[in-house]
């Protein structure tokens, strides 16, 4: 009975955008309170879904969130498609077009995912989510229709906040994707990183967007406000290749049969992090501090694998 009603709260989000635990609840004969337990489990699972209290709330399930691949074939989702359209043209029904919605975006994301812009190929694509993908095309999606979107927004701390946003432009840098919004809550434009966005949903509302320019958005990271560190580094020929997509071709020197590199770079955790994943291929000649540093890390990564 549990994992029925489990199911039914699953499929019935996929349809709605958002329904009342109530009206859940009444409809599978258990108490809101159950319907809540339901859905912690639910997301515990790995479903994005969330709860709006309040007026006007209830539970939703991401927009970020799509079928499992294989799912169904490409041929039963248009089927599938195909007969909603014929619905749709008799009757007239929100939920439909949400079906439809969600269903059509099921079928590009099986399709490779690579996004082009001029003469420019991004792969948006990260290690084990596949769901960033999803949440990429839903925020270019919202930008292109001025679209304000409601997010569960996770900090460092692990603090979560709901907010309505206003995107407005995508940017990358440093290997990470970042949105740049106005936030409703802090009644400014913010930068969010897309990777800590937990859950994001399409409002409805639409939004007139403001003026900034490239020098409004805050691209100077804290890495880059740290003084640089003047650091040189022996390389071995098994990860040159990784070296030099990472420090660059011109920086590297062969001195004798020996590879070196002595650059400037940011004094801090995130370059112990790249020397290390670099594994024994990299060697830190200079200075004393950094080959320390990293030498601790080792230490407590041995340490943690005992």
């Amino acid at each position: 009975m549990k994992y029925q009603i489990m199911m039914d709260i699953f499929f019935t989000l996929l349809m709605k955008p958002k329904v009342s635990a109530r009206e859940l609840a009444e409809k599978n004969g258990v108490s809101p309170r159950s319907i809540y337990r339901y859905v912690e489990e639910l997301t515990i699972a790995g479903i994005p879904i969330d709860v709006q209290p309040g007026r006007g709330g209830g539970v939703y399930i991401s927009d970020t969130f799509k079928l499992p691949v294989n799912f169904m074939t490409e041929k039963e989702y248009f089927a599938v498609i195909d007969a909603i359209h014929a619905m749709r043209g008799q009757i007239e029904d929100k939920n439909l077009d949400s079906a439809l919605h969600k269903l059509s975006g099921q079928v590009k994301r099986e399709k490779a995912d690579l996004s082009m812009t001029g003469d420019v190929i991004v792969d948006s694509s990260t290690w084990g989510d596949y769901r960033f993908n999803d949440k990429i095309h839903l925020l270019q999606s919202a930008i292109q229709d001025l679209e304000s979107l409601e997010i569960d927004y996770v900090a460092r701390n692990g603090e979560h906040t709901k907010r309505t946003v206003d995107a407005h432009v995508l940017v990358y840098k440093q290997n990470v994707w970042y949105v740049y919004a106005y936030c409703h809550k802090r009644e400014q434009f913010r930068l969010f990183k897309i990777g800590r966005i937990r859950t994001a949903r399409l409002t409805g509302k639409k939004f007139i967007k403001r003026e900034f320019s490239r020098e409004n958005i805050p691209l100077q990271f804290r890495q880059e406000e740290e003084e640089p560190t003047e650091v040189k580094l022996e390389i071995s020929p098994e990860v040159l290749p990784d070296a030099e997509e990472w420090l660059g071709v011109d920086c590297i020197q062969n001195l004798d049969g020996k590879f070196y590199a002595r650059m400037a770079l940011p004094d801090n955790d995130g370059l112990i992090r790249k020397i290390l994943s670099l594994g024994e291929g990299v060697k830190v000649v200079y200075p004393e501090r950094v080959k320390e540093a990293v030498k601790e890390a080792a230490k407590k990564i041995i340490a943690a694998h005992e």
